[in-house]
């Protein structure tokens, strides 16, 4: 037989439980990929692609030497453009073009959030102002709005003839925003208008930090007024809307992104008390970073005219923290705080923070000590870093435990006053850029020795 390359066809269908020596080697990362471009285009299973064998008088082994085998990846390289060559084109027959491959997308995610929305649309200008200075290169900003309660849009920001248009991909009629099915719904669509490499998201609503949405439902008969009912001060940003119909868990914001086969490059929180150490360790498994406030963040939200350019291509977290503290200290209400949580090291301060635990424990006479980060009486989010402070006596661990903490939140800003819609301004006097839940005695709180967080580190 002549050596050679020869064709042959195959369903996807089939391709999945292929085994032959020919595609071993790429076998994992061919199923991975096919796998996920099933789950986006379910029709396309039984679709026939085109693939390439190599045929030699000598019956080619790719064990035999280095040199057949760099010939051999050089070939299956061409068999992986080959095959989603002809993805494209099935696509092009049922209509559905299929979007080139860029290297990031920016998904900004705007559930519905009842009194924000007018904030919504400023936050979408301002980033439009940074579309329309042409940094899109290989990257995609998506952006999904509700603009009722029922109602939703996905669209794309993108750079024509020197100005940022909105192109509409898909409208929405009762999204389950709320649901990690729909969640995962929506992101899969995202994936489907925007394949890309790298993906991060951008969240905002109101914001409660770690505080499940069940303990929100139960508050009325506590008589706890949340920090988005004061009235006739200036307003601020739950994870989601105002009533808790409308409100999403952090788990199930996880679970959502999970289920959509999804690790983000960073989820960025517009929203209140979302730099908690609770949330951080809820999301640890599907997002590299977390950026998010200590605090309240005013209704404005993040000031993307000055942060987007940072949070698009190769991103600057320290600045994305340094244009928000830029913003937010000229600000009409000059009280803002921001850090950013490197995921990956969560791990490693648990492990610390469990050995304190099993050695300390904490003085609830110097509560009111602690340096508090929100509005709220008794306090739900203290800072962490005093915390710890204040339970370990041991210098020596605590300085461990603070050079873990600040390989953790690598970049944080914070001016001298934070800003609550029921205290007004308050003073920082440390602050570490992340909150932890351990000595509160609020209602709300009740259920902190259920997070995951409690459990790794008790």
């Amino acid at each position: 037989m002549e050596q050679g390359v020869a064709p042959f066809f195959m369903s996807i269908r089939e391709l999945l439980d292929f085994r032959i020596i020919e595609l071993r080697y790429f076998s994992v990362d061919l199923q991975k990929h096919l796998k996920r471009y099933i789950r986006l285009y379910p029709d396309y299973i039984n679709q026939k692609v085109l693939l390439l064998r190599y045929i030699s008088r000598s019956n080619f082994n790719p064990d035999k030497t280095m040199k057949t085998e760099r010939k051999y990846h050089h070939l299956i390289k061409s068999v992986v453009i080959v095959l989603f060559l002809s993805f494209g084109m099935t696509s092009c027959e049922k209509e559905e073009p299929v979007p080139v491959p860029t290297e990031q997308t920016v998904f900004m995610y705007l559930p519905w959030s009842d009194n924000l929305t007018s904030n919504f649309y400023q936050n979408i200008s301002d980033l439009e102002s940074v579309v329309e200075k042409n940094i899109l290169k290989d990257e995609r900003i998506i952006i999904f709005m509700c603009t009722t309660a029922t109602k939703a849009t996905l669209f794309e920001l993108a750079y024509e003839n020197g100005k940022s248009v909105r192109k509409t991909l898909k409208n929405y009629t009762d999204p389950t925003y709320t649901t990690a099915e729909g969640i995962t719904s929506i992101l899969n669509d995202v994936q489907r208008y925007s394949p890309t490499k790298r993906y991060s998201m951008v969240i905002g609503c109101h914001g409660m930090g770690w505080i499940p949405v069940s303990n929100s439902k139960s508050r009325s008969g506590l008589r706890t007024k949340m920090h988005w009912e004061y009235e006739n001060v200036p307003m601020t940003r739950y994870f989601g809307g105002l009533n808790a119909q409308y409100q999403t868990d952090i788990t199930t914001l996880a679970k959502g992104i999970s289920n959509a086969g999804l690790k983000m490059e960073y989820i960025l929180f517009d929203d209140c008390y979302m730099s908690s150490i609770e949330v951080a360790y809820d999301l640890k498994d599907v997002t590299d970073y977390l950026i998010g406030s200590t605090s309240e963040v005013m209704a404005y939200g993040m000031p993307y005219a000055e942060i987007g350019q940072y949070l698009i291509g190769k991103v600057d977290y320290a600045g994305i923290c340094d244009g928000f503290y830029s913003f937010y200290s000229n600000y009409s209400t000059p009280c803002g705080t921001i850090a950013v949580t490197d995921c990956s090291e969560l791990d490693n301060l648990a492990t610390i923070m469990k050995e304190i635990n099993h050695r300390y424990t904490f003085d609830p006479s110097l509560t009111s000590s602690l340096q508090r980060l929100d509005g709220y009486y008794p306090v739900i989010f203290f800072d962490y870093g005093d915390y710890v402070s204040k339970l370990c006596p041991d210098e020596t661990l605590v300085a461990r435990f603070n050079e873990q903490l600040n390989r953790t939140v690598p970049f944080k800003r914070n001016t001298e006053y934070f800003y609550s819609m029921s205290r007004g301004e308050v003073k920082i006097n440390t602050f570490s850029g992340i909150t932890i839940s351990d000595p509160s005695t609020h209602s709300l709180a009740s259920k902190k020795e259920e997070t995951a967080w409690y459990a790794a580190t008790h």
